[in-house]
This record gives C-alpha cells, structure tokens and sequence, in this order.
C-alpha cells in the first residue's frame, strides 16, 4: 500500500483533496445539528424531568438575563427606569424574541427586584434554543441592554446564548496548537518541508473527521462538546503519528536508501505501530460506552471517526506527500552532507544515550524519585469533587460571570441554581411547608399546577456548586418528601449534575476495568510478555492520579487559574473522567508501544534485556519527547477556546500527556525494567501458544541474497580486525552491524589489537559499518553464509565511504 501511495501520489492527493471538499461542502449544506442529551435513566432528577415534559408539553427557546444595579437609590428611580426600560422594549420588538420579562409589570414583576432595591433583572426568552439562536441577534441583544449602561447604573446580561457571543473567535485554539507544534517540529526537524509533513497530514485527518461528525449529527445524538474533544484528539495524534512515520523515513534517507524504498520501510514499520497505536485509542475511546450514558455515545462516535482518520491520513496521505518531496524530507545541511560524505549509520548519541545509560546504572534511584515525583502530583486527587461548572465559573471580567455576581448578591447564591420539586400527588401545602422549615432553603414558591402536577421552585442558601445545596437535595429527597406524604421528585439543572456525577462515579470502576483490561490483552498479544502489559496498566493509573491530582490543584483549588485567565475554582465536570482517562489510556499505549517495540525487536535479536532497554530508550526517548510537547502544546491551546470544558480537558490532558512522556516512559518504565530484568519478557509456554501472533513490527527483510545466503541456516558471527592503510592496528572503532533496512543489529568496539566480532541472526545481507574519531568511516555490505565471516576493515585519514 505504501509503494502503491507513493508512485500514485498525485492520485491519493486529489482522492484526499476531493474528500475534504466534498465533506466539507455537504457539511456547510446541512448545518449543525449538535444536541446535549442528559438521558439519566432510573435516576430522581430525570423522573422529575419526565413529569415537567408531561404537564407542560409545550417548549420554549432559551432563557437569558438582563441584570443592573444601580450604585444610588434604587432601580425604581425614575432615571433608571427611564434608561433600562426603552432598552427591553426594543429587545422584545426583535426578530426572534419571543417575550421580555421585566421587574416594572405588577406584582410578579415585583419580585425581581432584590430587598435593597439595588438590583433588578429581566428575563428574555429568544424563539429557538440557544445554539440555534443568530449570534447577530443575540449581539445586538447585549449591544441594545449595554447601551443603557451610564456612571452609576451597570447593566450585565447572563445566559447561554449570550455565552456563545463572548467566547474567542472559531479556530483560535486550533490555529495557536499548530503554530506551537510547526515550532516544535521545525526544531525536531530543521526542515521547513519536515515541518508541514505532520502538521498537513492532520489538517486532512482533522478536517475529514470533523465535517464527517457534523453530518453524523443530523442521524445520532453528538454533544457541541465532541467536535472541540475531536479536534483536541485528532491534532495532537495525527500530528504524532505522522511524526513517528517521517523520523523513521528520514533516517532511512540519511543512510542512503532510495526515498521510495526509505518510505516503504517507514510505513512497514513504524506505520504498523501507528495503526496498532490508533487501534488502541479507539478501543480506550469505546469503552466510555461501557457507562451506558447517551451523553457520551457522540462523543466516542466523534472522537474515535477522526481518529481512525487521522491513522489512515498518515499511513496513505503521508507516503503520498513523501513521493513529493523526495529527498526534500531533509534539510539542507543534511542533504549537502549526504552528498559530500555519504551516508552514515546512525548512532544514538548525545542527550539521549547519556539518560539511557545513567537509568542503566541508577535504576532505583531513578524509579524512587519519580514514584515520589508522582505521588505527590496525585495527592490533590483524595479531594476529587465531581459536579459541573456554570457561568460562575467564567473569567470575572466576562459579562456572563458579572451578571451571575449581580443576581447572587441581590437574590442570593442559590438563585443561580433553584431546584424544581416537582409532585404528582399528596398534600403540595405540608410539601411547602416542610421544605421551607428545611436549613439551607431561602424560599420555596409553589407555581399554579397543570395537569395534576405541581412545580415547587426551590432556592437554596448556597451557590449551585457548593457541597451544602448537594446535601440538601438528599434531605429532599430522603426526609422532607417522605415526611409529607407527597409523590415528589428533585429536578433542576442542580439536582440533574449532582445525579451525572453520582452515576459517572458509580460506574467508573466499571469503565476503568474495561480499558485496562483491553490494554493488557493488546499489549500481551503484541509483546508476547504478561509483565510488559502489568506494568503499562500500573503506569497508566499513576499518570490519570497525577494528571487528575493536576486538575483538582489548578480547578478545583484555584491554584493558577488566574494566570491562565480561567476564571473561578469550582468541581471538577462530572464528565471529564471518563473521557479523560479514554484519551489518556489510549495516548500512553501509544507511547508504550513505540518505546517498547523497540526494546522488543532489540530482545529478540539479542536476548540482552539491559541492552535491549538501553537501546530502546536511547533510540525512541527523542521522538516520543518531541511527539509528547506537540501535544502538550495543542492540548493547552485549547484553553483559549472559550469552553470550560475544552479547557479542562485540555489543561488535563497536557498534564498527563507530560508526566506520561517525560517521567513515566523516559525514567520509571525503563528503570523498573532494568530492574525487573528477563522478568519482563517471560509468558508461560501454555499461554504462548493458544494466543494469537500480532506484530507491531516486522523483521526487516531485504533483499534476498544470492546463493547459500538466501537459505535458512544457524545464527552466526561476523569478526575481523580494524586496521589503518598502514596496517596498524585501529583500536576503539565503532563497528555496527544493520540490517537491509537499516535497522542496527549489533554495535561493538574494536579492542586494542583492532578485533572485533559482532553478533548475526542468521544468513542474509547486512550492512557493516566502521567508524573512528581519528581515522573515517567505512561500510561495505556483506553476505553471510552459514557459518563465521572473516572480515578484515581498512580505515584512511578522513575516509568516507558512500554505499549504494
């Protein structure tokens, strides 16, 4: 499929190109049909919702706010009214506006007055809900109600439609998490044509995916919040995977392979990581079904299509953009030293080799210290409050947040969030009674009944989010209702979030069980290994406490959200959990899998597991960094999205992302695998052979030698002497052995009569390469046989030798 991608990659471009557009035009036709379905089945508040729905069967669009003060006599004042009540009777005369409720109409207006006389409000009910609303109109509502505003009189307006207005400009994040990771990759790479490789492949992944979940909208239930969740996911995987494919590609480049052939062995290799890893999100993704809350299903539907886009962007679009560019996937320092020294092979050197051979001789200190590291990031997590956050929860110079501080400083902090006892039968008058003796209840209105139903309107003493309205909404429930002999039940947006985060809390452990134990058998199957899988399974739970420790710190208890222009502290949103820990699971497999395919094919060829978690982590610590700080960087653009929620998930998934990459897969898991030794790879013979075989990666095989060397044959060596031109012995000479398609094999250096030996699996074609810091670098292919190779290496002054 590769090849075929690459020699018809003006056809797969257009195929792709056609694809978008096509989507994306059938997308912009039919519209959005977004809907939050809170279906909350055997659940008080979603019977209290059911009775509401029975007696008043007509709908209404949504519901907003117009709320002033006036900082000197009372609202009453004639030069208040005078400035406040043109404004509302223009409102009420727009398109689109069904009804304007205001505090200057007889009695029932008088109760939107607060006790001091400081505050009023008006209530402004638009013909449609909120996302269906014109963001024009809802403008010129803001404009026309902000118009009245003068020294002395502040006017602010709250609501979900009016939210929408304030939030930044579509894309923003989307476009701020690019730019950071061309950035990032434009260091990785130092190539400008390096750099737009990733990031054009998942603009196609993203975009396909998102105008494909807009259509599915019209057909299924998708929550707004799935396409912000989508393209979070999306940009920072197809960016990784894509990322993952082109190193893999280039290095194949810089030892001299043709770029077709290159391409083909990156896509043979690192692309079946990438679909193995892309799997493995989905999976993680589709166990928030396991939940059985609706709200989510669009979310897993949304997430998951662009997902399974994004891998197959990268694993046919990428090899496409590759034939493109040809040796161009380089920079132009690495393509004029190709040219003048030839290829050479690659050494993990630098940064990452010094790391990988300190966790070698320091494994438990380095385990110890970032177990400690780790725990003390989680331990914010043992005061986890699950809820959901509201429009007190906006930044405080936002209209939104100043409206909700108008009405719970003139009405009080639970009038932002009444309660709706709603009674089908028993004596509503005792009901009253009984719930305005409640503590904690500020005042309690029955409104006139409809069809057998009576609605109580509930306003409690304490903000929506507080602990004490929850622990009312119990004493509802368990005591006062009972008591008065009434068939009752506790609706209300409250009362339905307090019931999200109860449900969600109960059947987490179910969720969590489900994507660990997916993960332990793909992990099991691939490696061949039950310690590998256990030990990914513990990781993964320390980096969602950490990460979740994170969350709690910087939302729940402020610490840092004014920096980040986040607004107030507040619990954490009921839903969060279960898509975070999806994305997280299914991004730590990733990085699981491409750090220990590595040490797996090094185990396999050597039997060495110090060598071969070395080698891993030496030769894999670099990408899966700079993959880990792309993501970083595009899943805290997503602060600026304006939804608290996005912003959340974003804050908390950076942080996962980050403890995952750079303390988990680069210290612990290396360090406890150093520690854990053979340990690692051992499976019971039994087991080994009633499970399947899945390679991650395949042997590399090229291409078949002549004669005896394309037979089957015993593991065998390849040795000799490294001599200078004069025929002095060369000592210290790096001698590397690789295969075909270039992956290294064995690496050793000469001793001090110049002999080396390296380690052969088997017969075929190899690359051997010498070099030496005093002398160059030479590398010849060579064929073995069955038995031993005697192969005796000249090196000159300043040689370098190209090899075709």
């Amino acid at each position: 499929m590769a090849r075929w991608c690459f020699r018809h990659r003006l056809v797969v471009l257009l195929l792709w190109v056609g694809a978008l557009c096509g989507l994306g035009f059938s997308a912009s036709t039919a519209g959005t049909d977004y809907a939050n379905v809170f279906s909350l089945p055997d659940t008080d508040s979603k019977r209290a919702y059911d009775l509401m729905e029975k007696a008043f069967p007509e709908t209404s669009g949504d519901t907003d706010t117009v709320v002033w003060k006036a900082d000197t006599g009372t609202v009453r004042d004639q030069d208040v009214r005078s400035r406040i009540e043109p404004a509302l009777e223009k409102i009420a005369g727009m398109d689109g506006v069904g009804a304007v409720t205001g505090p200057y109409s007889g009695q029932r207006g008088a109760a939107q007055i607060s006790r001091d006389g400081r505050i009023a409000y008006a209530q402004i009910t638009f013909t449609d809900a909120a996302q269906s609303v014109p963001k024009e109109l809802v403008q010129d509502v803001v404009d026309t109600a902000r118009g009245a505003q003068r020294d002395g009189l502040e006017v602010e307006l709250g609501g979900q439609a009016i939210q929408r207005v304030q939030e930044p400009p579509t894309g923003l994040a989307e476009l701020v998490g690019l730019v950071a990771a061309a950035v990032v990759l434009f260091l990785a790479f130092g190539s400008l044509f390096g750099m737009l490789l990733p990031i054009g492949v998942a603009v196609f992944g993203v975009g396909t995916g998102l105008f494909s979940t807009q259509l599915i909208s019209h057909v299924t239930d998708v929550p707004d919040l799935a396409p912000l969740l989508a393209t979070l996911i999306g940009l920072g995987v197809g960016i990784d995977y894509a990322l993952f494919i082109v190193t893999r590609h280039r290095r194949g480049v810089l030892r001299g392979t043709d770029p077709e052939e290159s391409a083909v062995t990156a896509l043979n290799t690192s692309g079946r990581a990438v679909l193995f890893a892309g799997g493995t999100v989905c999976i993680a993704l589709a166990g928030m079904l396991v939940t059985n809350l609706r709200f989510l299903d669009g979310v897993v539907i949304g997430t998951s299509l662009t997902v399974v886009l994004s891998v197959l962007a990268a694993t046919t679009l990428l090899p496409a953009f590759l034939g493109f560019l040809g040796p161009r996937v380089l920079s132009r320092r690495q393509r004029r030293r190709l040219a003048e020294r030839g290829p050479e092979p690659e050494r993990a050197g630098g940064l990452a080799a010094r790391w990988s051979g300190g966790v070698q001789r320091r494994p438990r200190r380095v385990a110890a210290l970032a177990v400690v590291v780790m725990a003390v990031l989680a331990l914010p997590v043992l005061s986890l409050r699950l809820g959901a956050t509201d429009q007190g929860n906006d930044e405080a110079s936002t209209t939104t947040r100043k409206a909700y501080d108008l009405l719970a400083q003139g009405f009080g902090p639970g009038f932002n969030g009444p309660l709706q006892v709603v009674a089908s039968a028993g004596d509503t008058k005792a009901l009253v009674e009984g719930i305005e003796a409640t503590s904690g209840v500020a005042r309690a209105v029955a409104l006139p009944p409809a069809r057998g139903v009576t609605v109580i309107q509930v306003v409690p003493t304490t903000s929506p989010q507080s602990k004490e309205t929850d622990d009312l909404i119990d004493t509802l429930r368990d005591r006062v209702i009972p008591e008065a002999g009434a068939q009752a039940h506790v609706g209300g947006v409250t009362a339905v979030s307090k019931d999200f985060a109860s449900v969600t809390g109960d059947r987490l452990p179910y969720f969590i069980a489900t994507i660990i134990g997916l993960g332990f058998l793909l992990l099991l199957i691939a490696f061949r290994s039950l310690v590998v899988p256990l030990t990914a399974a513990v990781m993964n739970l320390i980096a969602a406490a950490a990460s979740f420790g994170v969350l709690v710190a910087v939302f729940q208890w402020g610490w840092g959200l004014n920096l980040l222009g986040l607004g107030k502290e507040g619990p954490i949103n009921a839903f969060l959990p279960v898509i975070m820990l999806s994305l997280l699971f299914g991004l730590s497999m990733d990085y699981q899998v491409f750090l220990v395919s590595r040490m797996h094919e090094e185990w396999v060829h050597t039997r060495d597991n110090a060598r071969a978690v070395r080698v891993g982590l030496a030769e894999t610590s670099r990408v899966i960094n700079s993959a880990a700080l792309i993501m970083v960087c595009v899943f805290l653009a997503f602060v600026l999205s304006g939804d608290s929620g996005a912003a959340m998930a974003g804050v908390g998934l950076a942080a996962a992302v980050a403890l995952d990459a750079f303390i988990l897969r680069t210290a612990l898991v290396p360090a406890v695998m150093h520690l854990l030794g053979r340990s690692n790879w051992w499976l019971p013979q039994w087991l080994d052979k009633r499970l399947p075989h899945l390679a991650v990666e395949p042997a590399d095989a090229g291409p078949p030698a002549a004669g005896p060397s394309a037979a089957d044959g015993p593991a065998s060596v390849v040795h000799g002497f490294i001599r200078s031109v004069d025929g002095d012995p060369v000592q210290g000479a790096t001698v590397t052995l690789m295969s075909k398609g270039g992956r290294q094999l064995d690496r050793v250096d000469s001793l001090a009569d110049g002999s080396y030996i390296v380690a052969v699996p088997g017969p075929g074609t190899y690359l051997l390469a010498a070099t030496s810091a005093s002398y160059g670098t030479r590398a010849r292919h060579v064929v073995v046989d069955g038995g031993p190779l005697v192969y005796d290496v000249d090196l000159a002054d300043d040689e370098v030798d190209a090899v075709s």
